[in-house]
Formats: C-alpha cells, structure tokens, sequence
C-alpha cells in the first residue's frame, strides 16, 4: 500500500473469543502490520488489544451488548425479548425512535472528537450497522458516516433479519435505514458469497467479499503449556474428548451434537466410557440462559457426559487464581473430535480454527459451508442439513460408521485432517486477508483521501 491511514474500529465489543471480535483481531493485525495506526473504539473492551495502546482505545460504554440503554431499547423494540408483551401506540413509538435518534447523535459526537483529535481517515464498523446488538452504536455510526461523511467501511458478519429473535421490529423502518446505510460514498464488506447476494438483493449494494480466516503459518500444536489441559480438567490420557467449540446459543444446535455423541456411544458400546463432550465457550451475548438449560436437560437425557469448561477459557492463555487458563485454539489441540453442527452460521470461525488445529471435524453442510468453504477441497465428516419434524437434525448411521473410523483409524483421520489443512490453508489464510484489505483500500483510496481532505477543512474551524 503506498498510503498509510488512521483507522478507527467500532464495535460494541472487542477482544473477546467470539466470531466478531476474532476477524476485528485479524483485521487489526494486518492492517497495522501494512503501516496504518490503528484506534478503537467500543463498549466494552475484554482484553488489551496488541495492536493498539491504550492512548488510542476510547471506552463508551453505552456501546456495549450489555448495556443498560442496550437493554431497554431491545425489551421496547424487540417482541420476541419481552417477557411480558406491551402493545405501544404509534405516537409512543415514533418517541422511541426519537430518543433512540437523540443518543445516537450524543455518543457520534463523542466519537467525532475522538476522530478529530486524532486525524482518523477511516472507520470500519465492526456488524454496529448489521445485527441490532448496540443499537446506540449503530444511530451514532449512522450519524458519522451520513451526516458527517466519515469515509466508512461496513464490515458485516451477519444481518438481523436472519435471526428469528429481531424478525419481528416494532422499528423497522429504522432498523431498514441503519441496518445498513445504503450511501453509494460507503464501503461494505460481507464475510460469505451468500451474504453478498442477500445485501445486493436487499439493499441494492455491491459488497466486497471478505472471508473468514486464520493463521495458517502459525498453527496451534501442543507445546509445554497446553499438554495440561487433560490433567487440569480431570480428564484421562486415553479419554475421547469430543469437543464443541462455540459459544452456548441456539443457533448452535448443541443438543443435535449431543444427540451425535449418544448415538456414537450406543453404537459403539466399548467407546462409551471413554467419551467426554465438552463445550469450551461461554453462553452467548443473546439472552440465552433458557438454552443452557435446555442443553444441560438434553445430556442428562441422552446419558452424555457434559463438561462446560468455558470459565477458564479465554482470549489470551493467562493464570486465574494459580489455575492454567487456555484459548479456544489450545482445547482444539487436545480434542480427538471436533462438533460443529450449526443450524445457520455467517461462515464459521471455529470450523477454520479446528482445520488449522488438525483437528477432525463433524460438521452439518450448513449453507455458508455448502456455498463457501466445501468447494475449497476440506475433508469432514458430513452430515447433510436435513431436519425432521420435531427440528432434529437427521444422523443417518453412515455417519457414526465415518467417525468411528476417525476415532480409531490413524490413516483415515490423517487423510482427513492434513487434506482439510492443506485445502482450507490456500483459501482463508491470513496472507488471502492481507491481500483483500490490500486490494479494497487501494479501491476505496480516492473517498479515504476525499474524506481526509473534509475533515482537514474541518479541523480549521473545529479548533478556532
């Protein structure tokens, strides 16, 4: 790249181990390695981000997922997230959108010194004007790159007309104005071919395609820290650990993996004993505590034994009360299976980090992969996205037969994991990032340097 920008990142939440806060990691990364300065801004920040001091993070945490104002503008626009159903008249909602409008332009202001101070060239919106989990955050984005013409680039990861819990919006001719802007002056990014014909077909938008992606140079392996896990965990050498690697929420379909692991153990009766399911991640950011509980009832019922070990798993490897803590990449490391059964997923980050771990993988041909990651060449075990009338994903006994033969054949599961290796390293790597970001902002270059030009002028007055 022959120029080099101050870029500022908004998001609700940075440096977690959720999908989002992983590909922002990423995107951080590389572009601070290609000569960018790079600036945060976000409601909440659960770690220290490497590629950004402190100097140039702004907390607001009205941004943040959780957040009271988060909270009571979904319990109002939302209905599926009422407990108790309230019917609002129109004058009652047009107020609604106006206070919702109003700290909106509050927190944009906050967020414009911040860009003055600092000479910000280019925000990059990380899903604030894609999925409504800071509604605050995306009015305020909204207010910045239409009133303001901040030059902007949408990163979206998925929308939230795809979730059923904000299908029905009591705000939709809000959230159909923010969620995204359709300015011809911006830049979206969709992470799936799908998603590019979706935004197009809904928005009229042309939206560059960024996948997902991982590091492939530098893979996890065992090393001296992660050989632990087994033994931190109580779990025996000989142990078959079957490992669910996302976070607890529906569109997870855990009870489908739990299922799997039932049927594997009562097909296979000497495997039984030995076969722990773990789940590494938390409950998710949506609510969903009732779905932990379903879970839970769900392996009791099908006699799996569950182990959540999400507590000590965190975004960086780190000592919490003299207890080893361990990333996602490292239980990925120890897992003899991998359980990735989605009902929809946006494109599937744990997927690419089980491939990049060698890790053998079951997965459902969710749409996305069908559409994205299948035609790379990767070799899991599948099972076809059929569902029957109670909403169960169909296991057909072909299934349990090839992962059988993953856990006991060490040539089929070396084929398996080197080919998945090989295949999903030439199309997601993180040298394919740095060559799309590269690719994108030479293209978006001239509004960059316009929208610098603006603020140059406006900076003249904006100290007087």
């Amino acid at each position: 790249m022959s120029q080099s920008y101050n870029i500022c990142f908004i998001s609700g939440k940075l440096g977690d181990v959720d999908g989002v806060s992983l590909e922002a990691d990423k995107w951080m990364s590389a572009l601070s390695s290609r000569g960018h300065r790079i600036f945060t801004v976000a409601g909440q920040y659960m770690r220290s981000l490497d590629p950004v001091p402190e100097e140039q993070r702004l907390l607001i945490e009205k941004l943040s997922f959780s957040s009271p104002r988060q909270q009571y503008y979904e319990s109002r626009i939302f209905p599926h997230l009422q407990e108790q159903k309230h019917v609002y008249s129109d004058k009652k909602l047009n107020a609604l959108a106006r206070e919702l409008e109003q700290e909106g332009l509050e927190v944009s202001e906050l967020i414009f010194d911040f860009i003055m101070e600092n000479d910000i060239d280019l925000i990059i919106a990380e899903n604030t004007n894609a999925m409504p989990m800071t509604l605050i955050g995306a009015s305020a984005v909204y207010d910045l790159t239409q009133r303001k013409s901040i030059p902007a680039l949408f990163h979206h990861h998925d929308f939230w007309w795809e979730r059923s819990r904000f299908s029905h919006c009591l705000l939709d001719s809000v959230l159909d104005t923010i969620m995204p802007p359709d300015n011809i002056s911006n830049e979206h990014v969709v992470i799936s071919t799908y998603a590019e014909h979706i935004l197009n077909s809904v928005k009229r938008v042309k939206p560059c395609v960024i996948p997902n992606t991982e590091d492939f140079a530098h893979p996890p392996v065992r090393d001296e820290y992660n050989s632990h896990f087994r033994e931190d965990f109580g779990f025996a050498a000989d142990d078959i650990l079957i490992v669910q690697p996302t976070r607890i929420v529906p569109r997870k379909r855990i009870e489908d993996s739990i299922r799997l692991v039932s049927l594997l153990g009562r097909k296979y009766p000497e495997l039984s004993p030995k076969i722990r399911f773990i789940i590494s991640l938390y409950p998710g950011d949506e609510a969903e505590c009732r779905y932990l509980d379903l879970v839970k009832q769900t392996a009791q019922r099908e006699g799996v034994e569950l182990h959540l070990i999400y507590e000590r798993i965190k975004a960086e490897r780190c000592l919490i009360e003299d207890k080893r803590c361990y990333t996602n990449r490292d239980v990925l490391v120890n897992a003899d299976l991998v359980c990735y059964l989605p009902l929809w997923e946006g494109f599937g980050n744990a997927l690419l980090e089980a491939f990049a771990a060698r890790a053998p993988v079951v997965t459902s041909t969710y749409l996305v992969y069908k559409t994205d990651i299948k035609g790379s060449g990767v070799k899991p075990v599948e099972i076809r996205d059929r569902y029957d009338s109670e909403g169960n994903l169909i296991i057909e006994e072909q299934v349990l037969k090839k992962v059988y033969s993953v856990l006991t054949d060490t040539v089929e599961k070396r084929m398996r994991v080197d080919l998945s290796f090989k295949s999903a390293a030439r199309e997601f790597s993180l040298e394919v990032l740095h060559s799309r970001l590269e690719e994108l902002l030479d293209f978006y270059g001239d509004e960059i340097r316009a929208g610098r030009r603006r603020l140059q002028k406006t900076r003249q007055s904006y100290y007087v």
